[in-house]
């Protein structure tokens, strides 16, 4: 079964390593049924928990957060096959979150990682050079060199990268996917509290996991059942009596600053996204879904990012904006070593771009805001024109993938 969808990161200047194969672990993801090949995340628990034998041990790794020192890993050299990272964030408000990269795209990663909570994810790589990605921290990338025997490659032609590379795209939805049903859990359980700035934060929480995945749910359009609009419409988007979702909420945690009468909306909103996860749930996708998805993603933010049209009320824009972009990223990681044999030019091209692109939008992390980003109306004129500009340079090569890939 194929259908269309889109989507995720990258960052650091780590060569590109050879095929990589995550392991999926029992944890949080399990338990809402969304686990998948291409990363695994348990559930947070207090910090403290990480390995005494990291040092000693070349599948174990030991990273730390703090305030000061950012991120950190108690050793830089691995030996191929299975990696375990467990990490720890000490004191560091403004990150959240740690990557292990691989070129451009996302090997594995954990998430929702705030001061005092730690967690695990697995990998298993073969020998190359990776990059750990620490969003938000003062140290952010440290390269990370794995040796011994690589796995062997296996069919390295086109027609075969390219079915790997649908494979590991669908795997990163569903993770994301996953996500998204945890987080709005969360948002939810908030909602029928009394804490207003718990419940705002809860929300910026949930934001990205949607953005990086959009065209998925935007797919999903039968007749008058749009699970897009009922997930993210924005006022006037749709009838206002059948206003829901996201921004709806949206407007009243933070232009009415109220949590009256906002627990259905998130009851609706959990049952939307929890359609979307079983819906999504072995999906398969064609080499230019994930073209086109990537160019959709791109055209969201420059249709409604950078004009500060989506967060209307929070003013989070920036935080959508980096959503999408690393969404858009993901889906041309998932293509482009079956696109370096077929236009390596074109690939080295696009990626130069979103690697400017990211360090752009880098330049706007802040910890000063729960989003981890300035808020929209901290923009100047030449800030919005700076990131227009960058997202156009990706644009525009990337816009040639769809047919480069669908007649290979």
């Amino acid at each position: 079964m194929s259908l269309f969808s889109a989507v995720n990161r990258r960052r650091g200047t780590a060569a590109a390593a050879t095929t990589v194969t995550v392991l999926a672990l029992a944890g949080g993801l399990t338990a809402c049924g969304s686990s998948s090949g291409s990363k695994s995340a348990d559930a947070a628990s207090p910090a403290g928990s990480a390995s005494a034998t990291a040092a000693v041990d070349p599948h174990k790794a030991d990273v730390t957060i703090t305030a000061a020192d950012g991120c950190s890993v108690n050793q830089k050299a691995f030996a191929a096959g299975a990696i375990t990272f467990s990490i720890s964030n000490k004191d560091a408000a403004a990150v959240s979150e740690v990557e292990l990269l691989s070129g451009q795209r996302i090997v594995g990663e954990k998430e929702n990682l705030p001061p005092g909570f730690s967690g695990t994810f697995a990998v298993s790589v073969d020998a190359g050079s990776y990059t750990l990605y620490c969003p938000g921290a003062a140290n952010e990338n440290t390269t990370l060199t794995v040796t011994g025997k690589a796995a062997t490659s296996g069919d390295g032609s086109v027609d075969a990268l390219l079915a790997q590379g649908t494979k590991e795209y669908a795997a990163y939805v569903t993770n994301q996917v996953g996500y998204l049903v945890q987080s709005s859990e969360a948002l939810q359980k908030a909602l029928q509290g009394t804490d207003l700035a718990a419940a705002q934060q809860a929300y910026m929480k949930a934001r990205p996991y949607y953005e990086k995945i959009e065209p998925v749910a935007e797919s999903f359009t039968v007749g008058k059942d749009n699970l897009d609009a009922d997930i993210d419409a924005r006022t006037g988007d749709v009838p206002a009596a059948q206003w829901e979702g996201f921004h709806r909420i949206e407007q009243g945690l933070f232009q009415t600053k109220s949590l009256k009468g906002l627990s259905s909306y998130a009851d609706g909103l959990v049952a939307n996204v929890k359609k979307l996860q079983t819906l999504t749930t072995g999906l398969s996708y064609k080499p230019f879904e994930l073209a086109n998805g990537a160019q959709e993603l791109l055209d969201e933010v420059a249709s409604s990012k950078i004009t500060g049209e989506e967060e209307r009320y929070s003013h989070i824009d920036l935080l959508d904006f980096q959503a999408n972009d690393e969404g858009a990223e993901q889906a041309f990681a998932s293509l482009q070593p079956a696109l370096s044999k077929i236009d390596p030019a074109l690939t080295t091209s696009i990626s130069s771009a979103f690697t400017a692109l990211d360090k752009l939008v880098d330049t706007y992390r802040t910890g000063a805001n729960a989003s981890g980003f300035q808020l929209y109306t901290a923009l100047t004129n030449a800030d919005k024109q700076k990131l227009a500009a960058a997202v156009k340079a990706v644009q525009e090569p990337l816009s040639q993938v769809a047919s480069k890939v669908a007649s290979s």
